[in-house]
């Protein structure tokens, strides 16, 4: 992570605490004007207003701090209905919820599972997918999402 991240970062994670949310991550993109994308949550997700406060909050803490040389465009919002899965607090906090999981190692010949899920035990995933259970280490797993169910 390289010293402008970094200072992004706690300077966000500084609006979040004082605003009652939480810190989901961000993006920095582009060259010349970047683009810095911010995405916050809290139990029961965020609303927009909440969105619009904190983006109003960080703005005036980066105008102060000047951690971005140059021009750049700031976005907030939630990180949406299929965020994705980083560590294991999330898949904890999401327990019973529709995952989508691609793995980097095969497990019964596929990279590629959708399932509920239904337990975390020592860093292993248990994910119900259909009738079938799926057992996948944490360090076996390259990208990992919530699925939208309709």
């Amino acid at each position: 992570m390289n010293t402008m991240r970094q200072r992004i970062v706690k300077l966000a994670e500084q609006a979040a605490d004082e605003q009652g949310v939480e810190l989901f991550g961000i993006d920095l993109l582009g060259k010349g004007k970047l683009l810095l994308r911010v995405f916050i949550d809290k139990d029961g997700g965020v609303t927009l207003e909440e969105c619009e406060r904190f983006s109003k909050g960080l703005g005036i803490i980066l105008d102060v701090e000047n951690p971005i040389s140059g021009s750049y465009t700031l976005e907030v919002s939630s990180p949406g209905m299929n965020r994705p899965l980083r560590n294991l607090k999330d898949y904890e906090k999401n327990m019973g919820k529709l995952a989508r999981i691609i793995t980097r190692d095969k497990i019964e010949n596929q990279n590629f599972f959708v399932g509920r899920i239904s337990a975390i035990h020592n860093g292993i995933i248990h994910l119900r997918a259909g009738e079938h259970d799926v057992y996948i280490p944490v360090e076996n797993i390259s990208r990992a999402s919530l699925e939208i169910e309709i």
